[in-house]
C-alpha cells in the first residue's frame, strides 16, 4: 500500500471518530508530545482550549493533524502523543482496538448519567474524590494537578466540574470505579444517587481485583428498593436486572425518565418578583404580549419562566411544546442558552442553541424536531421558513412552533429580519381569517411573546406620530397590550451628569493633518462642503469611493481610502491622545507599503503614480506629526476630564466597576492603550480591556465573538474592573452589575441610550456624558430625554385605550403592512430578476483587473463563496500567515492578494483536507448583466444565485490528480 493511500485511510478513520476523540483526548498534554505541530500552531490551540474548553479545541487540533503535506510518520507520532499523554481510550481506538458495540453504548449512556447529574455531583468533597481518582489511575498526575490548583485558586465546584470532565475519557469500566470511589469517600447520597449498591449487594459487586473494572459491574450498582421506598429514582429493577446484555438498556430507559425525577436534587424552580408575575400574567394564559422592562430587570427569567409553564401545560395536554428564542446577535445565543434557559430547564427539557458560528453538523429541522427549546438568531429561523415556502424537505413551517419569543423586540420593523419573520405570521393569520369564514381547518400559529428596554419613537417628534410608531410595531408582533411594570426599589435609575469641555486653543498636530488632507482632495480634483474630521466627512468619503471604484477612477478611488484614514486620525486626536493618531496613521502606512512589497521575486506588485505621491506626502509630514503628537500641552480637554472622571470613580467606590462607551473602533483600542500606560490609574486598581464589534466593514480588525466573551468573562470574573466598549456592548450582552457608565462623546438615539443607562444597574450607580469635540453629545442627550418621555407618555396612552379601538387600529395596520408586503414582491419580481453565475462579473477594486465570472464560484455550508477555478490560482499571491482559526468543518491561516496590485482578496481557507480560496465581495467591483456595482459589502446582497459547493467532484479529482502525480 502507498503512502498516500495509509495517509487516506488514517485520514478517515480520525474523521470517523473525530466525536469519540473530542469526548476522550485532553488537549494540553497531547500538545506536549506532538512535535511535528509548530508553535505557533500549538498555541492557537491552547488559546481555544482556554476560550472555549477542550472539546472545542480537539477539533482545532484535529485540523492541524490533518492538514496536508504530511510529515512522515505523522499519523503513528499522533497516536504515541496520545498513549504518553495518557489518553489511552483515544489511543486504543486509533489503533484499532475498538471495544464491543454494547460495551461502548454502555460507556456512552455512563457519560450521558454524568451529565445529566453534574449539578449535583459537583457538591462532593472534590480534594478528597480526586485524589482517589488518582490512586485507581482514572486521572493522571497531570489531571490531579490541574484539578487541586482549580480547586485552590476557583473552588471545589468548578474543581469537580473539571474533574468529572477528565474521568469520563477513561476506557469504559471507568463509572463502577467512580460509584466505589464515592462509596469509599463516604459520598453516600451520591454514591445511592449514581445507582450505588446496599452493603450486601456492593460486597458482591466489589470482589474484582482493586484498581481493575469489573466488566460486569461497571454499570450494575442498583438503588436498595428498601432503603429508597420513597425515592423516585429507580434506575433499576432488580439484581438479576444487571446481568449481561440487558443492563446497558436498562440504563438508557432509566435515563429517559431520570430528568423528570430529579428536579428536587437541584433548584430548577423559577422564583419570580412579584412585578415580574404581573407582567408576565397574559402570556401564561397564551395570549400575545410585549413586555417592555428597563435593562436589568430580569427580562430573560421572565421569559425562562414563561416557557417552563408553556411547556408544562402543553405537556399535561398531552400536546408537543416548541419554544423558539429568537436573538438579533450571534454572542446572544450562548449568553441566553448558557446563562439562562439551559440551567433552569435542562432537567426537565431538551435545550439547544444554534447560530451562524455554531451550526451543528445536522440541519435546524432535526434540531427544532429534537429539542423542545431553541435558542438561535432570527436569520437561521427566516432561512428555513424560507425553505418551506420554496417545497425545500429541509424546511420547517410555523405551525411547528409554539412559542416564539424575540429578544429586543423593538428592531421587528421595516425590512429588518424579525418583521420578516412575522410577515409570514402575519400572511398566515390573514389566511385563517378567510378559512375561518369558510369553517374549514386553520393552520396553528405560535404564541408571540416580545421582550424589550425600550420601544423608541422612530423619528416622531409629536405625541401622536409616537402612539403610532409604537403601535405599528405592536402590530407587528401581533401583541395585545404591552406590559411594563412599577420596579420599586429592584432597579434604580442612575445619577446622571454631564461633564463640558473646553475647546483647544491651539491644534497644530490637527492643522497638519488638515493640510495633507487639502491636498490630497487638490490632487483628486474634489472640494466637499462637510468639516475635516466630522462624521458627515467620512460619509461622503464612502460614497465618492463607491463611485469612483465602479467608474474605474483608481485616482479618486486611492485618495478616498487615505482621505478616510486622515479623518479617523482626526477623530481619534480630538478623542484620545494624538500620539494614538499618529500611531494609527503611521501602522497603516507601513501596512499598505507591505501589501506593496513582494513576498517573492517571481513578480512585480504595480504601484500607481498617485499611490507614490500619497506615500510621499506621508513620509514628507511623518516627523512633523510625530514631533507634534508628543507635546502633551495642545492635548484634548476630554481626556483629562475621562481621566479625572474615572479615577474619582475608582477611589470613592468600593469595588468599583465601570464601562466606557466611545464611538470608534480605534477610540476603544487607544483608550485602553492609553489607561494601560498610565500609572495612575494602576494606582488605584484599573485593569482594563476593551470590547469591539464583529463586522468587517472598518479598518480595524474586527473582535470574533469568542475574543469577545473572554473579554466579558474576565469583566465577570473582576480580572478586568474597565471595560473600553463600543456600540456591542449597549445591547442585549448579559454585562455585570457597574457602578458606572460613561458615555465618552458618544451617544446616538434614544433606545441605545436606555441600554447603555441599563448597564449601570448597581446600587448609587453613576451615568455620565463626558463632551468630546464634535460629538454634539450635549444637544443629542437633551433630545433623546426627551423621545423617551416621549415614548413613556405613548405607551401609557396605548395601554389606556379600549380594547375595541386598540384591536381595530392593530388590525388596520396590519393589513396595511400585508398590501405593502404584496406590493414590493410584486416590484422585486419586475426588477430583481436572479442572475445567472455566468451574468456576473469579478473585477480587482483596486486594479480594475477582470478575476473571475460567478460560473468559477461555489458555496461552502450555504455561506463561504470559493473559487474552484484552477486557472484562478495564477491570479493571487498568498500573504501572511494568520493565528490558526478554525470555524465550523473549515480553518483559515492565510490571506489572498491580487498579484498585481496587492490588494487583499479574502482568505485561503481549509475544508475537509482540501484548500480554497474564499472571496470577500466587498474588494470586488461587481459587475452585473454589464452593469457595475462598487456597493456590495455582503454575499447575499447580490441578486444573484451560486451552486452549492460540490465536495466529491473536487475531492475525487484532486484525489486522481495525486495518484497520477504520485505514479509518474
Amino acid at each position: 500500500m502507498s503512502a498516500s493511500e495509509n495517509d487516506l485511510i488514517n485520514e478517515n478513520l480520525i474523521e470517523s471518530f473525530r466525536s469519540r476523540l473530542r469526548a476522550y483526548v485532553a488537549v494540553e498534554p497531547v500538545l506536549d508530545y506532538l512535535h511535528f505541530l509548530e508553535p505557533e500552531q500549538k498555541e492557537g490551540i491552547q488559546q481555544r482550549a482556554r476560550k472555549d474548553g477542550n472539546s472545542a479545541a480537539v477539533d482545532v487540533l484535529i485540523g492541524a493533524v490533518l492538514r496536508k503535506p504530511h510529515p512522515e510518520g505523522w499519523f503513528q507520532a499522533f497516536v504515541d502523543a496520545l498513549s504518553h499523554a495518557e489518553c489511552q481510550h483515544a489511543a486504543d481506538v486509533m489503533r484499532g482496538k475498538l471495544p464491543d458495540a454494547a460495551v461502548e453504548a454502555e460507556n456512552d449512556i455512563c457519560m450521558r448519567m454524568i451529565d445529566i447529574l453534574v449539578p449535583s455531583l459537583v457538591g462532593m468533597d472534590t480534594k478528597e474524590v480526586c485524589t482517589q481518582c488518582y490512586a485507581r489511575k482514572l486521572i493522571a498526575k497531570y489531571d490531579q494537578d490541574q484539578i487541586l490548583h482549580l480547586a485552590a485558586n476557583q473552588g471545589q465546584r468548578d474543581a469537580a466540574r473539571e474533574l468529572l470532565k477528565r474521568i469520563v475519557r477513561c476506557p469504559p469500566g471507568w463509572y463502577s470505579q467512580f460509584v466505589q470511589i464515592l462509596r469509599d469517600t463516604e459520598h453516600n447520597a451520591l454514591y445511592k444517587l449514581l445507582g450505588g449498591c446496599s452493603d450486601d449487594t456492593a460486597a458482591k459487586t466489589t470482589r474484582s481485583e482493586p484498581g481493575k473494572a469489573n466488566p460486569e459491574s461497571s454499570t450494575c450498582q442498583h438503588l436498595d428498593d428498601k432503603d429508597t421506598e420513597n425515592d423516585t429514582i429507580d434506575l433499576y429493577q432488580s439484581e438479576g436486572a444487571c446481568e449481561g446484555e440487558e443492563a446497558a438498556p436498562k440504563l438508557s430507559s432509566s435515563l429517559e425518565r431520570l430528568p423528570l425525577a430529579i428536579g428536587d436534587l437541584d433548584k430548577d424552580d423559577i422564583e419570580l418578583r412579584d412585578y415580574q408575575m404581573d407582567v408576565a400574567k397574559p402570556a401564561l394564559e397564551g395570549k400575545n404580549i410585549i413586555i417592555c422592562l428597563p435593562t436589568g430587570s430580569g427580562k430573560t427569567r421572565i421569559a425562562v419562566y414563561i416557557t417552563r409553564k408553556h411547556l408544562d401545560r402543553k405537556r399535561a395536554e398531552g400536546k408537543t411544546g416548541k419554544v423558539v428564542f429568537l436573538v438579533n446577535m450571534v454572542p446572544l445565543v450562548e449568553q441566553h442558552y448558557t446563562n439562562e434557559f439551559h440551567p433552569f430547564l435542562k432537567h426537565a427539557y431538551k435545550v439547544e442553541r444554534v447560530s451562524g458560528q455554531s451550526m451543528h453538523k445536522i440541519s435546524f429541522t432535526e434540531i427544532v424536531k429534537n429539542n423542545d427549546v431553541i435558542i438561535c438568531t432570527a436569520q437561521i429561523l427566516e432561512n428555513y421558513l424560507e425553505k418551506t415556502l420554496k417545497g425545500e424537505d429541509e424546511g420547517i413551517h410555523l405551525k411547528d412552533i409554539s412559542l416564539i419569543i424575540i429578544d429586543e423586540c423593538h428592531h421587528t420593523k421595516k425590512d429588518e429580519v424579525y418583521n420578516r419573520v412575522m410577515m409570514r405570521y402575519l400572511k398566515q393569520k390573514n389566511k385563517n381569517r378567510i378559512v375561518r369564514k369558510e369553517q374549514k381547518e386553520i393552520v396553528p400559529l405560535p404564541q408571540i411573546l416580545g421582550m424589550t428596554a425600550s420601544l423608541g419613537v422612530g423619528d416622531a417628534t409629536l405625541q401622536k406620530a409616537a402612539e403610532n410608531y409604537i403601535l405599528q410595531i405592536c402590530a407587528n408582533l401581533d401583541a395585545s397590550q404591552i406590559r411594563t411594570g412599577n420596579l420599586g426599589n429592584h432597579c434604580k435609575e442612575p445619577d446622571k451628569k454631564i461633564v463640558h469641555v473646553e475647546d483647544k486653543e491651539k491644534d497644530p498636530f490637527g492643522d497638519v493633518i488638515k493640510k495633507i488632507m487639502n491636498v490630497i482632495q487638490m490632487h483628486a480634483e474634489l472640494s466637499p462642503t462637510c468639516e475635516l474630521g466630522s462624521q458627515s466627512y467620512e460619509q461622503w468619503v464612502v460614497q465618492r469611493e463607491q463611485q469612483a471604484a465602479k467608474e474605474e477612477d483608481q485616482k479618486v478611488r486611492v485618495c478616498m481610502e487615505h482621505l478616510r484614514r486622515y479623518n479617523d486620525a482626526l477623530i481619534v486626536s480630538n478623542t484620545i491622545r494624538m500620539c494614538d493618531a499618529f500611531r494609527f496613521l503611521n501602522k497603516k502606512h507601513e501596512e499598505e507599503l507591505k501589501s506593496k512589497s513582494n513576498p517573492d521575486d517571481e513578480h512585480v506588485i504595480n504601484i500607481s503614480d498617485t499611490e507614490r505621491e500619497l506615500f510621499k506626502l506621508f513620509r514628507e509630514n511623518k516627523k512633523e506629526l510625530e514631533k507634534l503628537s508628543e507635546n502633551q500641552s495642545y492635548e484634548n480637554d476630554s481626556l483629562s476630564k475621562l481621566q479625572r472622571t474615572v479615577l474619582h470613580q475608582f477611589t470613592t467606590t468600593k469595588d468599583a466597576r465601570g464601562i466606557v462607551f466611545t464611538k470608534m473602533r480605534q477610540s476603544a483600542i487607544a483608550l485602553s492603550h492609553w489607561i494601560q500606560e498610565n500609572s495612575k490609574f494602576a494606582d488605584v486598581g484599573v485593569k482594563v480591556s476593551y470590547v469591539i464589534g464583529g463586522g468587517n466593514q472598518s479598518v480595524v480588525k474586527p473582535m470574533t465573538s469568542t475574543e469577545q466573551k473572554a473579554v466579558l468573562n474576565k469583566f465577570r470574573s473582576g480580572d478586568v474592573n474597565l471595560l473600553i466598549a463600543t456600540s456591542v456592548a449597549q445591547e442585549g450582552l448579559d454585562i455585570p452589575d457597574c457602578n458606572f457608565v460613561i458615555c465618552y462623546g458618544f451617544v446616538t438615539n434614544d433606545i441605545a441610550m436606555i441600554q447603555a443607562k441599563g448597564r449601570a444597574r448597581a446600587q448609587n450607580s453613576n451615568y455620565i456624558v463626558i463632551e468630546v469635540k464634535g460629538s454634539g453629545v450635549t444637544e443629542k442627550e437633551f433630545v433623546n430625554e426627551y423621545r423617551v418621555n416621549l415614548m413613556s407618555k405613548a405607551i401609557a396612552r396605548i395601554q389606556a385605550m379600549d380594547p375595541a379601538e386598540y384591536n381595530k387600529q392593530i388590525e388596520e395596520y396590519q393589513i396595511q403592512a400585508l398590501l405593502e408586503d404584496k406590493m414590493r414582491m410584486t416590484n422585486n419580481k419586475k426588477h430583481k430578476k436572479l442572475a445567472l453565475p455566468s451574468e456576473v462579473k469579478l473585477s480587482c477594486r483596486h486594479c480594475s483587473k477582470f478575476v473571475c465570472t460567478g460560473d468559477d464560484i461555489q458555496i461552502i455550508e450555504g455561506m463561504h463563496h470559493v473559487n474552484v477555478s484552477s486557472q484562478f490560482r495564477e491570479l493571487y499571491i498568498q500573504k501572511g500567515h494568520t493565528s490558526l482559526q478554525e470555524l465550523f468543518d473549515y480553518e483559515t491561516n492565510c490571506t489572498i492578494a491580487c498579484k498585481d496590485c496587492g490588494l487583499t482578496w479574502g482568505t485561503m481557507m481549509m475544508y475537509r483536507a482540501i484548500e480554497w480560496p474564499c472571496l470577500c465581495v466587498k474588494n470586488f467591483v461587481v459587475t452585473i448583466k454589464e452593469k457595475k456595482f462598487s456597493k456590495y459589502t455582503k454575499w447575499r446582497d447580490l441578486p444573484a444565485k451560486f451552486p452549492a459547493f460540490d465536495y466529491i467532484e473536487h475531492a475525487s479529482r484532486l484525489a486522481l490528480d495525486s495518484d497520477e502525480e504520485f505514479e509518474s
